[in-house]
């Protein structure tokens, strides 16, 4: 089975497996608080928290913000409305989960998630730490994602089923997951993605795109080091499009793989010590452009475009 075929299939499991979390008969409130020495039976609030996100995000108002107070993990959380999960500096609020989504959303086409200081912990055989179906947007800032591997599962796996979802992701660490994000777009959806000062290491991919049919993916990656992924750094493939700048692309398999009828504009970035190439460029027409004010050099291949090194790269 494909890796995407499994991706989908234990998404649509775990969605059936999720329990009908209902909450108790609480005020709702803009603002609740979550602590390891909470309580689900009580009002969220400050001075009597909850126990759990899930029993956080499921009583506070659409729109609202749960905070953690303290460091403490908790289990998995299915988001459904617009909210934001924050953890204050100094604070470690974990998420971990057995073989299913650490966070999974499905949310409005409206909605605003905003995720901000979490760990992520899949444990080796978590799907994914983030999975989005559905919202307006994502921002993730500050958050590290690790160790989900299970049935090909990403740090942040996006398939999306909207119209148009924008994912901003700052700020964050993604190390030892199957890929650090994979976005894969098949439908008619349009997902818009920022990426910057991130770290994307120890994945078989740094970061995986994918648009086929009627959908399109634009994203902007910068600031960013995606290094020692044992595939490719990030791989593009379908009609995405892709911008990348003063990136640091060092002991992959591939830095860069372009596919299809992607296309890619890069500049001001580093791209050194990959085993295989520093840039495969299988675009055809060939839509890779660069400004040639990149340092590429000293990878098993600097660069190929079908076999043969084009005119429009510079090495330095």
């Amino acid at each position: 089975m494909s890796r995407t075929a499994i991706v989908i299939a234990a998404a649509v499991a775990i969605t059936a497996m999720l329990p009908a979390m209902s909450a108790p008969a609480l005020a709702q409130r803009a603002r609740v608080f979550v602590a390891s020495y909470g309580s689900d039976s009580n009002p969220c609030t400050f001075g009597s928290p909850c126990k759990t996100f899930q029993q956080a995000v499921n009583v506070v108002e659409a729109g609202g913000e749960v905070t953690a107070i303290d460091s403490a993990g908790s289990g998995p959380l299915n988001i459904t409305k617009a909210v934001s999960i924050t953890s204050p500096n100094g604070v470690e609020a974990g998420i971990v989960n057995g073989t299913g989504d650490a966070i999974f959303i499905n949310a409005g086409t409206t909605d605003l998630i905003k995720l901000r200081g979490l760990t992520l912990n899949g444990g080796g055989i978590g799907y994914a730490g983030v999975y989005l179906v559905s919202a307006g947007g994502l921002t993730i800032e500050n958050c590290v994602i690790q160790d989900f591997t299970g049935a090909a599962g990403g740090g942040v796996d996006i398939f999306p089923n909207s119209s148009v979802v924008s994912v901003v992701i700052t700020h964050s660490a993604f190390a030892h997951n199957s890929a650090g994000i994979y976005i894969y777009n098949a439908t008619s959806a349009s997902v818009n993605m920022v990426v910057d000062h991130d770290v994307f290491t120890d994945n078989p991919y740094g970061i995986d795109i994918v648009a086929l049919n009627s959908g399109t993916v634009a994203a902007s990656i910068s600031n960013s080091t995606v290094s020692n992924n044992t595939g490719n750094g990030i791989r593009v493939e379908g009609t995405a499009s892709v911008s990348i700048d003063n990136d640091t692309f060092s002991n992959n398999g591939t830095g860069i793989y372009a596919d299809d009828t992607s296309r890619i504009i890069l500049g001001r970035s580093a791209i050194t010590g990959n085993t295989n190439y520093g840039i495969d460029n299988e675009t055809s027409p060939n839509t890779f452009y660069t400004y040639q004010n990149n340092q590429i050099n000293l990878n098993g291949s600097n660069n190929t475009v079908n076999g043969s090194e084009p005119n429009d790269l510079t090495f330095q």
